[in-house]
């Protein structure tokens, strides 16, 4: 019987932080996409419309508290997609046999997800969803 403890070679707190960073920037851009898509079915209107300065994210009133926060998110995702996913795929390659397999399916997961947000951002009408978050 060996009494040598079982030591995990990646640092637990780093990764629980990448995937909380990996969810928070795709949670921040789904945010943002639900408010747009809301806003319009709410009042009727079109893209072209919601370009037009009538329809402010700002305007939300109970979005109105949480919309620095949205924001941040929103803008993070927008810089920091493609490092985050470049690092949970070397992290999830690199220490395949110590990660738990969920824990592995999360960094993958939002990996993927990151990436996908990311060229979703640069559609046209998500270039409109932008214009209109960013104005």
């Amino acid at each position: 019987m060996s009494s040598v403890a079982q030591v995990s070679s990646y640092s637990r707190p780093f990764v629980r932080a990448l995937v909380v960073a990996q969810l928070a920037a795709i949670g921040g851009f789904l945010a943002v996409l639900l408010l747009y898509l809301g806003r319009m079915a709410t009042a009727g209107v079109g893209p072209a419309e919601m370009l037009t300065g009538a329809y402010d994210p700002k305007d939300i009133a109970v979005f109105g508290v949480l919309h620095p926060v949205v924001a941040v998110l929103y803008l993070a995702g927008a810089v920091l997609g493609l490092p985050l996913a470049i690092v949970a795929a070397a992290v999830a390659a690199r220490e395949r046999e110590a990660l738990p397999r969920a824990t592995r399916t999360l960094l993958l997961g939002g990996a993927v997800g990151g990436l996908l947000v990311l060229v979703a951002r640069f559609t046209p009408p998500l270039l409109d969803m932008h214009r209109w978050w960013m104005d």
